[in-house]
């Protein structure tokens, strides 16, 4: 069961990644969006962390 919910995690981490980089990329970012994005993904990955 942790193993699933680790995994659901990470890909939810990866998804974050690519919302930030699709972000970043446009021509001018949404610098509160990708702050916002990025405190997410810091969470997610404290939280995969906590698991192990």
């Amino acid at each position: 069961m942790q193993q699933a919910h680790i995994s659901a995690l990470q890909n939810k981490h990866a998804d974050i990644e690519a919302r930030i980089t699709e972000e970043s990329q446009r021509p001018r970012p949404d610098e509160a969006a990708l702050a916002r994005l990025k405190k997410e993904k810091l969470r997610v990955k404290e939280a995969i962390a906590g698991l192990h």
